[in-house]
């Protein structure tokens, strides 16, 4: 494949900074826990694409951020991961953050996020001739609920008629996609995040939360739950997908967005639906492993968490 042959994948939404504390031992609430701190540049869709790229995408991104010591952190992490940044920078705020604090285990017990910024100014940056320019050049579009809902349905009319992907973020940001769910070739979202959507309770089954997020207007999914079944579909069919067991987690924070870049990328490239989330899955599991959110690997090491993989099943 040629250069002019890679495709072209341009990205709105988060790139921040990403601190973690965990714990190193048995974690109890209201106390003083002894642990360990880490940062490292970060956001949903920052996380994917960085993923996308190494999985045979080219980059470009729109963000905000302040014009401080983080943000210039922020701005040498594009770089470093040849994704054309096209973000603005605002002199006078500070860069976005999401603080988490991790159990022993590495799974979220509590999380902040202080992004108030991409709320005021993400979707005026949507109104610039060189971001509609940048759409019209891209094979597709992919963007995250940190973007307001009028933002997000700003971002689904320059798409068109391109594929158009999205990351629910959280439960409390996935409802602002409401108003674009129809428009999205593929969304990634959590069970929390779906029954945000859907308004289903946690004993729902997946041929249920299939059902009601049709009901909702979504033609594609990817629905993960941890190390349980996920729930893959399209307009024709639907999937179950029960992820290997991962037998030492070192840090959840960015598995998610693994599992969209990985898919993204590979959709890209041409696999259907039901391939490239396995592919997806692959990027997920090795992130699980690592205590950072976007993992460096060979060809070679990808290929052997892919074999690990299953196949998916139809939905019964």
């Amino acid at each position: 494949m040629t250069q002019d042959q890679i495709p072209l994948l341009f990205a709105v939404g988060g790139a921040h900074m990403d601190r973690r504390g965990q714990s190193s031992v048995p974690f109890i609430a209201g106390a003083s826990n002894p642990g360990v701190m880490r940062e490292e540049p970060g956001g949903g869709v920052f996380n994917a694409l960085r993923l996308a790229v190494r999985r045979g995408v080219k980059a470009e991104m729109l963000s905000v951020r302040g014009g401080d010591r983080v943000g210039d952190v922020i701005s040498a992490a594009f770089e470093a991961a040849g994704i054309k940044d096209s973000s603005a920078v605002f002199i006078d705020r500070t860069t976005p953050s999401y603080t988490a604090i991790l159990d022993e285990r590495g799974d979220v017990v509590a999380a902040i996020a202080d992004m108030a910024l991409y709320e005021l100014a993400l979707p005026r940056q949507l109104r610039r001739r060189k971001v509609r320019d940048s759409i019209e050049a891209a094979d597709a579009v992919f963007g995250d609920a940190n973007l307001p809902s009028e933002g997000l349905q700003r971002l689904a009319g320059l798409a068109g008629d391109k594929p158009l992907y999205a990351l629910a973020i959280s439960p409390a940001k996935a409802v602002r996609l409401k108003p674009v769910l129809g428009d999205l070739a593929c969304l990634f979202l959590n069970r929390r995040e779906a029954f945000a959507l859907t308004g289903l309770g946690a004993d729902a089954s997946l041929p249920d939360l299939h059902k009601a997020l049709k009901a909702e207007g979504l033609r594609a999914a990817v629905v993960s739950n941890g190390g349980e079944a996920a729930l893959v579909y399209t307009n024709e069919d639907a999937f179950s997908l029960l992820p290997p067991e991962i037998s030492e987690i070192a840090d959840v924070t960015g598995a998610g967005d693994a599992l969209a870049g990985g898919t993204i990328a590979a959709l890209m490239r041409g696999l259907p639906l039901e391939d490239a989330v396995r592919e997806g899955f692959a990027a997920s599991a090795l992130t699980l492993q690592t205590h950072s959110a976007t993992p460096v690997f060979t060809a070679r090491i990808f290929d052997t968490a892919l074999a690990h993989i299953p196949a998916p099943s139809p939905l019964a």
